[in-house]
C-alpha cells in the first residue's frame, strides 16, 4: 500500500529539518528521508566539527606568535593531543543523528532511512516502499567532486579527515578552496607536514585577489607548502604511505605522504534521485530553480541549500532557503521571493578570510562608480597586539549613495566583523553611518570605522 504525505522532504540537514519542522507545526503532513545519519552536512561533516577543530588550532596560533623572538611570551609551543582533539569533536557530532530522529517522532514526522529515487512527478520510492506527495523539497546537501585520476579511489575525503583518530605525520592536500585552507592550518599547527596542490594558479576563488596574496604568504610561512599551478593527475599507494604525480607547467612533479586528501571541492548530491523522471531539469549547480525555489519544470519540487541552483553554498544560504520554502508551501501559492544580499562567507584559516557583497572585479563587470578603502593593517592595534602580520581590508562603497557594495576582510575577528558589513549591505546602512557608530575598544569591530 502506497504511503501519502502533504510534503515529502529529501535531506535532514540545515534546511531540510527546518523545512519539515515548520510544515509539521502548520498541520502538514510530513515525511523526511535521509539516505546518512540524520543531521547533515553541517552539523555532523562540515561547518561544526571543522570549527571545533579550530578550537584546537587557535590557541596553538597565539602561542606561536607570541613566542617569536621579538615578543619572547612564551618559550615553548605546546603539541596538541589529536585524539583527545577528535574526542572532543566527537561530543557535538555524535548525539546528533539520534536527537534529530528523536525530534521527528517528537514532532509527529516520517522519518525514512534510505536512499530516494523518483518514480514520477508525485511519487518517490524508499527502498521499495513509494511514497506519494503533493510537494517535494530537495535538500539533500553535496559530496566531493569525483576526482578525473588515476587512484582516485585512495584520497580520502574532508569526512575522512574530519574522524582521523591519529593526524599522519605527512599530508597532500588536493585542492586549493576553502577546504584545503582551513585543513592545512589545522593540520599544519598539530604538527603534520602539509602539502596544498591546487590545479588553478589562484587559490580562493570567489574571494578578494589581494587579501587571498597575503593569507597565502601567511601559509607559507607556517610552513605549508603551497602548489599554485599544480595539477594532481594520479595517486599511487607506496608502501604504507601514497605518492603523488602532478604536472606543474609541463614538468612531472612526485610528493609522498602518509595521506592524501581530497578538498578540490563539492558538487550537489542529487546525481541519485532520478530527477528526470519526475521531470525536474539540474545542472551543474543543482536544481533550476525560479525566484520562489520551485523547480522551473515541475511546480511540485522545491530545492534548497546546496541542492538548489540559486545562491551560494552556504549554511546562511541554506536558513534562509529554509524559511522562503516553508513560507511558499503553507501559502495557497508561492509568494516570497529569496533575497542572498549580504550573504556572507568565511574561510576559517587562522586567522580567518571574509567577504560580503560584490568583488571589485564584478564591481567593475555591472558598470558601478565607486571607491576602494583598501590597506594592510598589520600595524594597528588589533593585529600587533596578537603578533598578527596577516591583516587588511577592502570596502567597496558606492560613490553617489555611500551604500557600501562589498566587504573583504583578512585577519584577527575577520570571522565576526563581517557580520557587521553583511548588516549594513543587507539593510541599506550607508558607510556614513558605520563610520559614525561608536562601537566598544579595543575590539575588532572598533576598527569598521577606519575601514570605511
Amino acid at each position: 500500500m502506497n504511503r501519502r504525505f502533504d510534503i515529502i522532504v529529501v535531506g535532514t540537514g540545515v534546511a531540510g529539518s527546518a523545512i519539515a519542522r515548520r510544515c509539521r507545526a502548520a498541520g502538514r503532513k510530513v515525511a523526511i528521508i535521509d539516505e546518512r545519519p540524520f543531521g547533515g552536512t553541517c552539523q555532523l561533516r562540515g561547518c561544526d566539527p571543522k570549527k571545533v577543530l579550530r578550537a584546537a588550532a587557535e590557541p596553538l596560533a597565539a602561542i606561536e606568535l607570541l613566542a617569536e623572538p621579538d615578543v619572547g611570551i612564551f618559550s615553548q609551543k605546546p603539541v596538541p593531543d589529536w585524539r583527545s582533539v577528535m574526542a572532543f569533536k566527537r561530543r557535538f557530532t555524535d548525539p546528533v543523528p539520534q536527537a534529530e530522529e528523536k525530534a521527528f517522532a517528537d514532532a509527529g514526522i516520517a522519518a525514512f532511512h534510505g536512499t530516494a529515487r523518483f518514480v514520477s512527478a508525485d511519487a518517490l520510492e524508499v527502498d521499495g516502499e513509494l511514497l506519494e506527495a503533493d510537494h517535494f523539497v530537495i535538500a539533500a546537501g553535496s559530496m566531493p567532486v569525483p576526482l578525473p585520476i588515476e587512484g582516485a579511489e585512495l584520497v580520502a575525503s574532508s569526512e575522512d579527515f574530519l574522524n582521523l583518530d591519529t593526524l599522519p605525520r605527512s599530508i597532500v592536500l588536493v585542492g586549493g578552496g576553502y577546504i584545503a585552507m582551513e585543513f592545512a592550518h589545522f593540520a599544519v599547527r598539530a604538527s603534520s607536514e602539509v602539502t596544498m596542490l591546487q590545479r588553478g594558479l589562484r587559490l580562493l576563488g570567489g574571494f578578494d585577489p589581494d587579501l587571498v596574496d597575503l593569507l597565502v604568504e601567511r601559509t607559507h610561512d607556517l610552513p605549508v607548502d603551497v602548489r599554485p599551478g599544480t595539477a594532481v593527475t594520479a595517486v599511487e599507494r607506496v608502501g604504507s604511505g601514497f605518492r603523488v604525480h602532478a604536472d606543474q607547467e609541463g614538468r612531472h612533479l612526485r610528493f609522498d605522504a602518509d595521506l592524501v586528501v581530497h578538498a578540490a571541492g563539492r558538487v550537489p548530491n542529487i546525481e541519485g534521485l532520478d530527477l528526470e523522471k519526475a521531470g525536474v531539469r539540474a545542472g551543474k549547480s543543482g536544481i533550476v530553480v525560479d525566484g520562489h525555489l520551485r523547480s522551473v519544470t515541475n511546480p511540485r519540487v522545491f530545492a534548497a541549500g546546496d541542492a538548489s541552483s540559486s545562491g551560494m553554498p552556504l549554511t546562511p544560504k541554506a536558513s534562509h532557503d529554509a524559511e522562503v520554502i516553508a513560507a511558499n508551501l503553507l501559502a495557497a501559492a508561492p509568494s516570497t521571493q529569496a533575497d542572498y544580499t549580504g550573504m556572507p562567507s568565511v574561510v576559517f584559516s587562522v586567522p580567518p578570510l571574509a567577504r560580503v557583497g560584490l568583488l571589485e572585479e564584478e564591481a567593475v563587470a555591472q558598470g558601478l562608480r565607486f571607491r576602494v578603502n583598501h590597506a594592510v593593517t598589520d600595524g594597528w592595534f588589533s593585529a600587533k597586539r596578537l603578533n598578527e602580520t596577516c591583516s587588511g581590508h577592502k570596502v567597496l562603497i558606492e560613490e553617489d549613495s555611500g551604500r557600501i557594495l562589498g566587504a573583504h576582510l583578512v585577519g584577527p575577528h575577520a570571522d565576526e566583523v563581517i557580520n557587521l558589513f553583511a548588516l549594513a549591505i543587507r539593510h541599506g546602512i550607508p558607510a556614513k553611518a558605520l563610520a559614525e557608530t561608536p562601537f566598544a575598544y579595543p575590539t575588532g569591530g572598533s576598527d569598521v570605522s577606519a575601514m570605511v
